[in-house]
């Protein structure tokens, strides 16, 4: 029998699997349980036929172009309809600056075997991002989480940490960061924390990893467009990447997304491209430049935020309903998809899976977003995907599994 383990290089010893795919799993074996697991849009929303006709006039055959290889920096016109967003963010570029990525988690593999060296450190919040998790971990750089306040990173807990580390003797390359409403937490950073955080990194030399993909998806009753203004666009230094996605505006399933960078940084990610997949779809790509020019996404976007604000507003009035107020609490998010539910310290909600499971409802554990241990009595709750009817039924059976725990937890006390 092969050893295949002697195999494996020292990366793929580190390699773990994501809590949310296996929390999709778990969803794909019955269809009878409530998922707020899995961060997915909304089916429903999807502009089903715009695309039927774009891709109908796509695959006409009268452009062969449409289904060829292309050019691993993206298919032009669909790069320069992204300059315009990103001018339209406040965000000065050019198509020197641009690489269009198969998804936003290709851009995070990117940037991490681009600019990290094993044990190199990244500073991310805490909680983070499990995708960014895992690219990080791939490349086996260190991870050192940075505690939030309510309006994102704690500056002076920040700094502190970078210091000690800096004076360890280990070297801090990137900040990484996902300014508007944060998976998993939903928070906001605020506008004046953006600028000292750019501020800061130019003090200590770090790049900012700017992850944007929910930007659009602010609620009109608590967040507007001049909340959610990218810390790229105030960077004449050259010391942000930023990515964003079409995933969450029009449809995850074309996995088109983008870096905007500086343009050293963004001609080495492109050799770095050459080698995972010489070029994003090119038949996606043209459906999502045909989709922004026939002004699809123009129109999605109200569609979307207020779509998402209503799903956001029925958990809140489940969990309200359903909970005590000393049995959960959470930030109030003001855009994108999740919420952030902490409940009694004495459960842990990586053991209560099982019975949650059983009981026909999922989530995720908030232990899979911290890097250090932390988390277990925190849950992540997605409103994007499940109807509202779903939404407040998957909220009472999570309830009452919560109460379950905490009557086992007592008897054991006891």
């Amino acid at each position: 029998m092969i050893d295949y383990e002697s195999f494996f290089s020292r990366a793929a010893g580190h390699m773990h699997g994501s809590a949310i795919r296996r929390m999709g799993t778990v969803l794909a074996q019955s269809r009878e349980i409530i998922s707020f697991a899995p961060g997915y849009p909304a089916p429903d929303t999807f502009p089903w036929s715009d695309f039927s006709e774009i891709a109908r006039e796509l695959l006409s055959g009268r452009d062969g172009s449409v289904l060829q290889y292309g050019p691993t920096r993206g298919y032009e016109p669909l790069l320069e309809s992204i300059a315009g967003i990103m001018q339209a963010r406040g965000v000065r570029t050019t198509r020197e600056n641009l690489l269009i990525t198969t998804g936003s988690q290709q851009g995070l593999d990117l940037v991490a075997r681009v600019l990290l060296d094993p044990d190199d450190v990244v500073l991310v919040e805490l909680p983070t991002y499990t995708g960014a998790i895992t690219a990080f971990r791939n490349v086996l750089a260190t991870m050192i989480g940075v505690p939030q306040e309510a309006d994102g990173v704690d500056l002076d807990a920040l700094d502190a940490i970078h210091q000690r580390v800096v004076g360890e003797g280990r070297r801090v390359r990137v900040l990484y960061l996902v300014p508007n409403f944060q998976n998993p937490t939903g928070l906001l950073i605020g506008l004046e924390k953006r600028q000292r955080l750019l501020a800061w990194a130019g003090r200590r030399n770090v790049l900012i990893v700017e992850d944007d993909p929910y930007r659009e998806l602010y609620f009109e009753d608590s967040a507007s467009e001049a909340d959610v203004r990218p810390i790229r666009a105030d960077d004449d230094g050259g010391r942000v990447v930023y990515l964003s996605s079409f995933s969450k505006t029009l449809a995850p399933g074309y996995r088109v997304a983008w870096i905007d960078a500086a343009a050293p940084l963004t001609a080495k990610f492109e050799l770095a491209k050459q080698a995972e997949d010489l070029c994003t779809g090119a038949l996606d790509q043209r459906v999502i430049y045909e989709a922004m020019r026939r002004g699809v996404l123009e129109r999605q976007l109200p569609i979307l935020r207020c779509h998402y604000q209503a799903k956001r507003d029925v958990m809140v009035q489940a969990l309200r309903s359903e909970f005590a107020e000393d049995e959960v609490s959470w930030p109030a998010p003001r855009g994108g998809f999740f919420l952030w539910a902490t409940l009694p310290a004495q459960i842990d909600t990586e053991n209560m899976v099982a019975r949650s499971v059983a009981a026909g409802v999922i989530y995720v554990a908030g232990s899979a977003f911290f890097i250090d241990g932390g988390g277990h009595n925190i849950i992540r709750l997605a409103f994007s995907a499940p109807s509202h009817e779903k939404i407040r039924e998957g909220v009472g059976r999570l309830a009452a599994v919560v109460r379950e725990e905490l009557a086992v937890s007592a008897a054991v006390s006891r």
